[in-house]
């Protein structure tokens, strides 16, 4: 998708081992199209050459505010009003001292300082011991940088290169670079609390088996990603899938039908947005045996009675909550064929504002899809893309569609 494509980064390396994560970091900025600036502390050269940074960045890596390749000899001005955003990644507990204090006695500092803060903003990526994080010190620091107009990132908790396990690491190159496109994204769902179902349920029949479908949740997931980074809070009610969590976003797992609606049913007492894009099960078992059922060698296969699944879209979109409008509902239907009369249908009867279809068998497990919009004015298809792609087009959609 290239993200990142017309922004200019410069990437400020301060010392410390996690230098070189930078090194990926540089490259996965890159590869979203952006293109990076990398500046070194001379303690940063101590853990990662210069050289290595060079090579990622196609960029000559500046050190020194004393650089002679700046005509004006100024490289702490001209880099920082090239830039659409200066991220400083480690961010050492000294160089967060040294910008809570304005201090500007080697480059990188300077050019900090020097930046247009209003047009050029900063971003922190802490890395440090446990014990240097949780100091009242660095705290102190943090909370004046950040009042000085500084975006501080959060820090990873686990294994240190010290030894120790804690608090204090620099967040993975590919959590970076999901804040960085998530700062850059206009937020508009800003004070939205944005509640999302995804993936399929599973209905038990046994300790073993169960009825479930093909959903890969995948849709979902990008979609709460794509209302995260809009500025919304996030929960997320997933079935039983294998996906990362979007950085952000709260994620409760669920199995079943029943347990989806129960989690559901509380969380949308708080939200202003309800997006069911999980693929619910229509039926579940009528009873679910204690122990596995076992063939008995008589050729007979044992016979299963069915109940209906309650509807969750129904349900919420006829709650107090959502008829007063405080809450707006958008469903998703997968079909196997018709999706246009299919999808009408579904919306009228769910009785929401935005319907969402598509062609489940074309779409279940793939990353790419396409969706047809169906709402009280007709409807209106979005052509195949990547469900990332997708899912910022429909946050974008849903935004425009909110009372103001």
């Amino acid at each position: 998708m290239n993200e990142l494509a017309g922004k200019h980064i410069v990437l400020g390396l301060s010392g410390g081992v996690a230098c070189y994560k930078s090194a990926e970091l540089c490259r996965a900025l890159i590869k979203e199209g952006a293109t990076v600036q990398v500046v070194m502390t001379e303690a940063a050269a101590q853990f990662i050459t210069p050289v290595t940074m060079q090579a990622l960045s196609n960029r000559p890596v500046y050190g020194s505010q004393w650089d002679a390749r700046e005509a004006n000899n100024m490289p702490h001005i001209n880099l920082s009003r090239e830039a659409d955003a200066v991220l400083i990644a480690p961010c050492s507990a000294d160089f967060i001292a040294r910008l809570a204090q304005g201090r500007a006695d080697e480059l990188l500092s300077l050019l900090c300082l020097a930046r247009p803060a209003q047009q050029v903003p900063l971003l922190l990526a802490p890395a440090m011991n446990r014990e240097m994080w949780a100091h009242p010190a660095t705290q102190r620091n943090l909370a004046q940088v950040a009042q000085d107009s500084a975006t501080v990132l959060a820090v990873g908790n686990g294994d240190q290169a010290c030894g120790e396990t804690g608090d204090g690491r620099m967040l993975e190159p590919a959590e970076l670079l999901e804040e960085v496109i998530a700062f850059f994204t206009p937020k508009v769902l800003a004070g939205q609390k944005v509640l999302v179902t995804a993936g399929p349920t599973f209905e038990a029949i046994d300790p073993v088996r169960g009825i479930t479908n093909h959903s890969s949740g995948k849709m979902g997931f990008a979609i709460a990603r794509a209302a995260r980074e809009a500025g919304a809070e996030v929960t997320l009610v997933a079935g039983p899938v294998h996906l990362s969590t979007p950085r952000g976003v709260q994620r409760i797992n669920v199995q079943s039908a029943q347990n989806m609606l129960e989690t559901v049913m509380h969380k949308a007492q708080a939200a202003t947005v309800f997006i069911a894009t999980a693929a619910v099960a229509d039926w579940r078992p009528a009873t679910q045996a204690d122990q596995k059922i076992k063939k008995d060698g008589s050729g007979q296969t044992p016979v299963l009675g069915f109940v209906e699944n309650p509807d969750i879209l129904a349900t919420v979109a006829q709650s107090q909550h959502a008829l007063v409008g405080d809450l707006f509902c958008v469903g998703f239907a997968a079909e196997s064929h018709d999706l246009l009369a299919h999808a009408t249908a579904k919306r009228a009867r769910k009785g929401v504002p935005l319907l969402v279809g598509n062609i489940g068998p074309a779409t279940f497990g793939q990353d790419d899809n396409a969706l047809l919009l169906v709402d009280a004015h007709g409807h209106r298809e979005l052509p195949r893309a990547s469900k990332r792609t997708l899912a910022r087009q429909l946050v974008a959609e849903i935004a425009m569609r909110l009372p103001r």
